[in-house]
């Protein structure tokens, strides 16, 4: 196993990317760590996962709140030990509007569970892996980071900040056993927020939701969506010793949308 007696945080867990991950990282041996604000979606998957015979928990968190965050690496030590594997997937898209229009606390709100979090996060990590001398941090970024759509600036703030403290972090930490790099998904068409983006969008263009997505997903070299354990597996490569020379890198996983 890829992962074997390994202790992996994955944030923003209980549905979507971050299931996935955290479903295939336990398979691979690792025991896993969740986390969320809804505590019925985090509670089903780690039973899940431990009724397939994995090791798995969870507690609730806001990680808008550097207390929350402080928390919950507190009980991940408390529960296994230590963080081997940081993943950093947790998300909040925001309005959708152009700049003008953006309620400036939503696009604090928007920053600060996106990029704030995950300088918490790695700030607090860090020290142990650095004393150990090994450690993985995986940043969960966005096509938005780097390709131009309309109405997320937010959004795309906080993801393209993300790959700039992916770069920084890379730099600080790789000299001392711990690689840190990123994974820029294109439109997972399962996960709830991106058919909560797709409905609106579609509603703002006075499109159906099909007509909305068949138009997007067709500006696609594969011409379809990506699927959640499509990220998963690009996640389990770069936080296991298969990518042991991947450092300070953005995979986009993107089905053939941007190329840098």
């Amino acid at each position: 196993m890829l992962l074997e007696n390994k202790v992996a945080l994955i944030t923003g867990s209980g549905r979507g990317i971050g299931r996935a991950i955290a479903q295939l990282f336990a398979k691979e041996g690792a025991s896993v760590f969740l986390t969320a604000r809804t505590e019925a979606e985090l509670a089903a998957t780690v039973k899940e996962i431990t009724a397939a015979g994995g090791k798995a928990a969870f507690v609730t968190a806001d990680l808008t709140r550097a207390g929350d965050a402080e928390k919950l690496v507190t009980a991940v030590r408390g529960k296994f030990g230590r963080v081997d594997i940081l993943v950093n997937n947790a998300g909040h898209y925001g309005p959708v509007v152009p700049v003008e229009d953006y309620p400036l606390e939503e696009f604090d709100k928007v920053i600060a569970v996106h990029l704030r979090a995950a300088f918490l996060l790695s700030k607090l990590v860090l020290p142990e892996m650095y004393a150990r001398k090994s450690g993985v941090i995986l940043h969960i970024s966005s096509i938005s980071a780097k390709n131009a759509y309309g109405w997320g600036s937010a959004y795309a703030a906080a993801k393209a900040g993300i790959l700039g403290l992916t770069r920084v972090m890379a730099a600080e930490a790789s000299r001392q056993g711990v690689r840190v790099n990123a994974i820029c998904p294109g439109p997972v068409t399962e996960t709830v927020m991106s058919k909560e983006l797709g409905n609106t969008l579609a509603k703002k263009l006075g499109v159906s939701p099909e007509e909305q997505l068949k138009g997007f997903l067709s500006s696609l070299l594969q011409g379809r969506g990506q699927t959640a354990l499509e990220i998963a597996q690009a996640a389990l490569f770069l936080c296991s010793d298969l990518s042991s020379a991947v450092v300070g890198q953005s995979l986009n996983v993107d089905g053939g949308a941007v190329f840098f």
